[in-house]
């Protein structure tokens, strides 16, 4: 009886010793849970002040501190794409378009074969390899800028759109290669295998074997490439001057001696900004996938 009466009391006290750390497990998740949401709002707080301003007039944009009741207009919007007599922004919108897209393309073409070399193939010394071209990146951008104006005038490349998607893809390689090695590393050498076994070849496996698999880490590449061309501004700025403009360059245009637009300057970047946003948004899922692939072994 003793033992029987005894038994309960030891249950009781490891299930409240036992139900502690869950407790506690469950506070912390909520305070990192807090945390995250307020690290979220902080970051999206510059985003949220940039697109009130830019549905404000210039007057109410430009006071200090700024009035958030002031009344909303499309004026700053209208004038971006040329309502006012201003120059129109989709000829830049289109080479950032094309230039973005057609780099990362190139860079997806060059990367999966150059990663599949170094993660699956037995290549020697890879591991100087990838140092080699992230060695590439540490080099400054100002540093390249004058040799490559002297190519791009005496080759007569200057403002021309295939010139940046060109330097965008160089440039863009080396991370990416870095990249896509770390995911195709995950590939299981057995399918790749199977399908030697099958008779495939080399552009079979990478299209049909090692791309379905690695797509999320390609998602991921592809994004940060993509953003990467679209944001670049020192060598669109230097090397093109109408014809090859590009988003980044036409949104400096509105800084003007006159003083800042402030308004139309926020109506533009927000515009300039929805295509990575879109983009971001579309291939979130793929994008998390991507980043965490590795992550856990």
């Amino acid at each position: 009886m003793s033992a029987t009466a005894v038994r309960p009391a030891t249950t009781a006290t490891t299930g409240t010793t036992g139900a502690k750390p869950a407790r506690a497990r469950r506070k912390a998740g909520a305070g990192l849970g807090l945390v995250a949401w307020l690290a979220g709002i902080v970051f999206f707080l510059p985003i949220a002040w940039m697109a009130l301003t830019s549905f404000h007039s210039e007057e109410d944009a430009a006071t200090n501190p700024p009035s958030f009741a002031a009344s909303l207009t499309l004026d700053g919007y209208r004038e971006f794409f040329g309502a006012g007599g201003g120059a129109s922004p989709w000829p830049a919108l289109i080479n950032s378009a094309v230039a973005s897209i057609a780099s990362t393309l190139f860079v997806l073409v060059l990367a999966l074969p150059a990663a599949y070399a170094l993660s699956i193939r037995p290549v020697k010394k890879w591991t100087d390899v990838l140092f080699f071209f992230l060695s590439t990146k540490m080099l400054p951008v100002v540093a390249g800028l004058l040799p490559i104006y002297l190519f791009a005038k005496n080759t007569d490349m200057l403002d021309n759109i295939w010139l940046l998607v060109l330097l965008y893809t160089s440039m863009n390689l080396p991370i990416a290669v870095w990249m896509m090695q770390s995911f195709l590393a995950e590939v299981p050498v057995a399918i790749i295998e199977a399908a030697r076994v099958d008779g495939a070849r080399l552009p079979t496996i990478l299209a049909r074997v090692v791309a379905p698999i690695a797509l999320p880490g390609i998602a991921a590449t592809s994004l940060i490439c993509f953003i990467f061309s679209w944001n670049e501004l020192l060598f669109a700025r230097v090397l093109t001057g109408v014809v090859a403009e590009t988003a980044p360059v036409f949104l400096t245009g509105f800084i003007t001696s006159q003083g800042l637009f402030l308004a139309k300057v926020c109506a533009a970047s927000l515009v300039i900004s929805l295509p990575v946003l879109a983009a971001g948004f579309a291939a979130q899922d793929k994008l998390v996938q991507g980043l965490s692939l590795g992550a856990v072994k």
